[in-house]
């Protein structure tokens, strides 16, 4: 039976894709449903025609920004925030946004929902970080979900499906690989990788001509855009880029993985406002939690799947951080030894460093 309706990946993907629009997506579960906006991108217009709907949405926000403003995350890993009487769109960003959280401190006070299941706020969270924006999301319960969806013209997503896939790492497939020469090898070769939902692609830079019986020198490198490609002082990427190829340079063999999760998996615009609120003061994980964000947000089964997928069991890891060795381990990729790549310290990153060895666990 032939089928043209996108399955619950590609409809995951036009929910982000809505979402980072302004438009709401509805979540339904068969017997409740709501509609889920971004605070980021809500329009004022939008906000005054949800509000004029019945029943009375709530604002959702992880733990960890609302540890932030001092809210009750009652739900564990989130807090359903009750919208005041005159919730505006600039009320729900500085509660979303903690750009002026020092200008401003005094948000609430802060009333917290306790009563009725969290699960689809939970998902549109979810979706929200999938989406690289603030995970901050305007919830309104629906009665009818199915009939809304289609009356608006919105996407409808199966929650419970969703929220297996959302847990899930999107299978990828090898796009095509072309031989391509670099200053650290004429014998270099870049293969691309496509996850099943058409999200972003990743890279595998293959230097040389690695056995597959044997471990390889292997780095997972996830994009900075400021220090790969800008040369930023605040992070040491960028030397650990050149540095990690250099040396498979010299060996004559390695891959790395070149994998498009900037900001540890926040996104460019996320991982500026944690730039700008380390100008405040903040070390890069407090930035992080305060954009209401974990530490790290990557998920390194992705380098895993591409190691297997070119045909590699085992490795060399190229890496200061523990959680990618153990990673690699319990996606069945053997890790036989860890190569330290200590490079590109400068007195504009040091306190980072300082940061991510006493607070992540790096071998610095």
């Amino acid at each position: 039976m032939m089928s043209l309706a996108p399955d619950i990946a590609e409809g995951l993907s036009r929910a982000r894709a809505d979402l980072r629009m302004g438009l709401g997506v509805v979540l339904s579960d068969g017997t409740q449903g709501a509609l889920v906006l971004a605070v980021e991108t809500l329009s004022p217009q939008r906000l005054g025609d949800v509000l004029a709907l019945p029943g009375r949405p709530v604002l959702a926000i992880t733990a960890r920004r609302a540890t932030t403003l001092k809210a009750r995350p009652y739900d564990g890993d989130l807090a359903r925030i009750a919208l005041p009487g005159a919730a505006t769109q600039g009320w729900l960003t500085a509660v979303a946004d903690p750009a002026d959280d020092l200008k401003s401190p005094m948000k609430g006070p802060l009333v917290a929902v306790r009563e009725g299941p969290a699960h689809l706020h939970r998902l549109g969270l979810k979706l929200a970080k999938s989406a690289r924006i603030l995970p901050a999301v305007l919830v309104l319960d629906l009665p009818d979900p199915v009939g809304f969806a289609a009356e608006n013209s919105l996407t409808l997503i199966n929650a419970i499906a969703a929220a297996e896939v959302l847990d899930q790492m999107n299978p990828l497939h090898p796009v095509v690989s072309a031989r391509v020469p670099l200053a650290v090898s004429e014998a270099g070769r870049v293969h691309v990788f496509r996850p099943e939902d058409g999200g972003e692609e990743h890279y595998a830079i293959e230097i040389g001509k690695p056995p597959r019986d044997a471990p390889v020198l292997a780095r997972l490198h996830s994009a900075c855009f400021t220090g790969d490609l800008l040369g930023s002082l605040k992070c040491d990427c960028g030397p650990q880029l050149r540095g990690a190829l250099a040396q498979m340079g010299a060996e004559g063999a390695g891959v790395l993985l070149y994998l498009n999760q900037e900001g540890r998996g926040i996104g460019l615009a996320n991982k500026m406002r944690a730039y700008s609120l380390q100008d405040q003061g903040f070390d890069t994980v407090e930035a992080n939690h305060r954009l209401g964000f974990e530490d790290d947000e990557r998920d390194f089964r992705i380098g895993a799947e591409i190691l297997k997928r070119m045909g590699f069991a085992s490795v060399r890891l190229l890496t200061n951080n523990p959680a990618k060795i153990a990673m690699m381990e319990k996606n069945g990729i053997t890790v036989t030894e860890r190569v330290p790549l200590k490079v590109g310290e400068t007195e504009h990153n040091r306190t980072y460093l300082a940061t991510k060895a006493a607070k992540s666990g790096h071998l610095l």
